[in-house]
C-alpha cells in the first residue's frame, strides 16, 4: 500500500530492501513505523529466504530520528521509560539479527536514525549525506545506545570531537573518523548495498553469524574472555555440515591447480 510507513521487497537472491517511508516526515520514527519495523526485522530473523538485508529511506532522507511529536506528548516517567526501551530494543535489534544487515544512507541522519545506521554490519554512502548531531540543541543526549555505540565504534577521542564538536558531518568527515564504511561515488548506494550483500552472501551463513556474534562479545570482554569464546564457537563450527563441504570444495579447486 502507498501509504505503508515501510515498504519491503525481497529480490531472488534472498535480499531483502527496507525502505522508510515516511518521506514528508524525513522517515521519521513514529509509533507506527518503529512497530512495522520491528515485525519486518523479527521476521527477517526467522524467514530462511531471507539472507540479508538492505535498510535504506525513501526520498531525500535516511532516517529524522524520532518523531518530534514525541517530545510533546505529557509523558510519565514510566510510560517514556517503556517508550524508550523498546526503541532501544529496535536498534539492538539490528546488531542481534545473525544476518547481513545493511545501511544503504540516501541522505540526512539524526537522532535515533543514527543510532540504527550504526547498529548495521556495514553503513555506506551517498556523497551528499549529512549526519547531524542536534540533540543538544533539544535539550537531551545521543540516547538508544547513541553515546556508548559510538565511543565503541570511532573511539573516545573521536566520540568527543563528533559529539562536543561540531553539529554535523558530511558524508567526507563521517568516512574519516570511521562513522561509514564508504562513501559510494556516484551516489546510488543501494546497488552498491546490493553488491555488498553479494559478497556477505558468498561466506558461509553460520561462519558470518558466529563472526558477527564475537565481535559483540570482542567489544566487552577481556582477551581471555574473547579467545575462549572464539575457542568454543570454533569447535562448533568445525562440525558443521557447510564447513566440511566447504573444505570439500578447496580441496578440489587445489587440486585443481
Amino acid at each position: 500500500m502507498s501509504d505503508d510507513p515501510l515498504r519491503r521487497e525481497l529480490d531472488e537472491t534472498g535480499v531483502l530492501l527496507l525502505s522508510l517511508a515516511r518521506p514528508e516526515a524525513r522517515n521519521a520514527l513514529d509509533d507506527e513505523l518503529t512497530r512495522a519495523l520491528g515485525e519486518a526485522l523479527e521476521e527477517a530473523a526467522g524467514d530462511p529466504q531471507t539472507r540479508a538485508i538492505i535498510l535504506t529511506g525513501a526520498g531525500e532522507s535516511f532516517c529524522a530520528g524520532g518523531d518530534l511529536a514525541r517530545f510533546e506528548r505529557e509523558w510519565t516517567p514510566s510510560a517514556f521509560r517503556l517508550y524508550s526501551h523498546q526503541l532501544t530494543a529496535l536498534i539492538a535489534s539490528i546488531e542481534e539479527l545473525e544476518k547481513p544487515v545493511i545501511a544503504a544512507i540516501n541522505g540526512a541522519v539524526t537522532g535515533a536514525g543514527t543510532q540504527l545506521a550504526l547498529a548495521c554490519d556495514v553503513r555506506l554512502a551517498a556523497p551528499s549525506v549529512r549526519i547531524v548531531f542536534r540533540e543538544g540543541r533539544l535539550g537531551i543526549i545521543p540516547s538508544h545506545g547513541g553515546v556508548t555505540r559510538l565511543v565503541k565504534l570511532i573511539g573516545l577521542a573521536r566520540a568527543r570531537d563528533v559529539l562536543l564538536g561540531g553539529e554535523e558531518l558530511d558524508a567526507a568527515g563521517a568516512e574519516r573518523v570511521g562513522l561509514l564504511t564508504a562513501v559510494v561515488p556516484d551516489g546510488d548506494v543501494v546497488r552498491a548495498a546490493r553488491e555488498r550483500a553479494s559478497l556477505a552472501l558468498s561466506r558461509s551463513a553460520e561462519a558470518y553469524a558466529a563472526a558477527k556474534r564475537l565481535l559483540a562479545v570482542a567489544a566487552d570482554a577481556s582477551l581471555q574472555a574473547g579467545l575462549a569464546a572464539e575457542a568454543l564457537t570454533q569447535t562448533s563450527l568445525i562440525a558443521t555440515t557447510e564447513h566440511r563441504e566447504a573444505v570439500t570444495r578447496a580441496r578440489a579447486r587445489r587440486s585443481r591447480g
